[in-house]
């Protein structure tokens, strides 16, 4: 039996993939083996004794501490593209208001609740918001994981010209994006392309302030940004600049500061993209299967931390273990095996930065379990050892 903490309200749906008979959920557990969460900021908090894996039911994963977890052999899991389609449609109408200034008209109509002809009064004053079509125009899409596909695609769907930019395309991304989106080979390229632009890439040291002083001044005049990733994609000081130049016509961002607040021709949604129930539900089902079929099996998919590694079950027991990526230790652990004579039916290594995975699948295991571990532990490398059966 697991028991799973949830440190923020998840969808029943998603937890309902969790058979009750395997899993105890309880939002209280002091040392649970697994966590489930959405925003909780668990850089606050000691990593319980028994924990095994992290699922967050979501895209982003900073607010964990991964460095902590990677140490502890705790694998961190996040669920890209569940949450694709709510932001997509998200994007779509800040596409909208960033053109046809809707929300300023919306706004400005309802001053007029005290004036005696409003019909009058309306013809009279909708010129000031007036605002151009997006249909013809480019829109440049940084980041072509499964929201920047979607919004793609989409966007070619309105008759929009669409240029993207990913110099990580994967394989799956590339088999669903359009064939009539172009291709920039640098960042400079699209932004002095583009008419509208459009952010999705994580945020990490190396994407932080993307936009920047520089790219805003590679930028094409007039153009409208939109970030619905992450707000320190973009560098706040030079978008303030970027606007009074006039090269930033509107921005618009789902992630509010203070320091954006109040400034003219930027708009701020209340971090809205995934804000659907059905989002929600799609998140949390997803981070709860990829929670149990590693609690169970040891398999491991979407982790941010740890490579991926997949062994479909056989009935047969299997031990996970998880090391530093160095040399020879492969060799170590075999020989481990070999001292307790035990027969190797199936092994799959592989590696993610600095840390190493395995899912080895045994015909037999020894009587002395317990000092099986121990000797695999007494690996200097080794971070995590499951004997899982």
């Amino acid at each position: 039996m697991y028991t799973i903490r949830t440190l923020n309200n998840i969808s029943q749906t998603g937890l309902g993939k969790l058979p009750p008979a395997e899993f105890t959920i309880d939002p209280e557990a002091a040392n649970p083996e697994g966590i489930i969460l959405r925003s909780f900021d668990m850089h606050q908090m000691e990593l319980p004794e028994n924990l095994l894996g992290v699922a967050r039911a979501g895209a982003g994963t900073n607010n964990i501490p991964i460095d902590k977890c990677s140490e502890r052999g705790i694998p961190v899991f996040n669920t890209p593209g569940a949450n694709a389609n709510a932001v997509k449609e998200l994007v779509l109408a800040g596409l909208l208001v960033s053109s046809r200034r809707i929300i300023d008209g919306a706004a400005w109509v309802q001053s007029l609740k005290d004036n005696e002809d409003v019909e009058k009064a309306v013809e009279a004053g909708k010129k000031q918001f007036t605002g151009p079509e997006i249909a013809g125009k480019t829109l440049g899409v940084i980041g072509l994981g499964a929201i920047g596909v979607q919004v793609a695609n989409a966007a070619l769907d309105l008759n929009m010209n669409v240029i993207g930019y990913d110099p990580f395309l994967t394989l799956e991304s590339a088999w669903h994006l359009s064939a009539s989106v172009d291709k920039a080979e640098t960042l400079e390229e699209l932004v002095s392309q583009s008419d509208y632009i459009t952010i999705h890439i994580p945020l990490n040291d190396k994407t932080r302030h993307t936009f920047n002083q520089e790219l805003f001044a590679a930028t094409k005049k007039g153009a409208r940004l939109l970030n619905f990733a992450r707000g320190g994609l973009v560098d706040h000081e030079a978008l303030k600049d970027a606007i009074e130049k006039g090269i930033i016509a509107r921005y618009i961002t789902d992630f509010p500061t203070a320091e954006l607040l109040g400034i003219e021709n930027v708009i701020v949604t209340p971090h809205l993209g995934a804000s659907t129930p059905e989002s929600e539900e799609n998140c949390a089902e997803m981070a709860a299967v990829e929670l149990r079929e590693y609690l169970r099996y040891g398999n491991i998919r979407n982790s941010v931390n740890f490579p991926g590694c997949i062994v479909p079950y056989s009935g047969k027991p299997r031990i996970a273990i998880s090391h530093s990526n160095i040399v020879n230790m492969i060799g170590q652990l075999g020989a481990v095996f070999t001292k307790h004579h035990i027969n190797i039916d199936k092994m799959v290594n592989n590696s993610k930065g600095e840390l190493a995975y395995n899912i080895i699948v045994c015909d037999n295991l020894p009587e002395d379990e317990n000092q099986l571990i121990q000797d695999l532990y007494a690996i200097p490398s080794v971070r995590r050892v499951r004997l899982l059966k």
